[in-house]
């Protein structure tokens, strides 16, 4: 539920600077492709690792998340792609805004902030992935 209460929040923040926000599957439909709209984001579960079993009959679980966020923006009024990367800066610095310390209802903690890196930049594209954890729990 992580990934879907996440695209509400950015879908629906005041203001939002993003034409687009979905999920892995539409990610993986365009590939290297440019997005329908731009800017764009993208919002995916990247990695989880559990924890050990807590209880000695059932299961409790504590289950650490990174939440990944791929910025795509367009910018082609320069060559070298100059105003696409002051572009995407703007992006982070809002999306990072919207998420951190902000607690999905499915979430067990608060999100906070792994890290980004570029994914690429070419066309006139940049293409930017930042990261943030939190955890849930699974129980049987």
């Amino acid at each position: 539920m992580i990934v879907p209460e996440t695209i509400g929040r950015l879908k629906t923040a005041p203001q939002t600077p993003l034409r687009l926000v979905d999920g892995a599957a539409a990610l993986a439909a365009i590939g290297t492709a440019k997005p329908l709209a731009t800017p764009a984001g993208y919002v995916f579960v990247a990695e989880e690792a559990a924890a050990e079993n807590s209880r000695a009959t059932g299961v409790l679980q504590r289950v650490e998340m990174d939440v990944s966020v791929v910025l795509v923006t367009q910018n082609v009024s320069d060559a070298l792609g100059g105003a696409a990367a002051g572009d995407v800066e703007a992006l982070k610095a809002w999306t990072k805004a919207q998420l951190l310390g902000w607690q999905p209802p499915s979430a067990e903690d608060v999100l906070t902030y792994v890290g980004g890196r570029m994914v690429r930049a070419r066309d006139g594209l940049v293409w930017w992935e930042l990261t943030f954890a939190t955890a849930t729990y699974l129980e049987a």
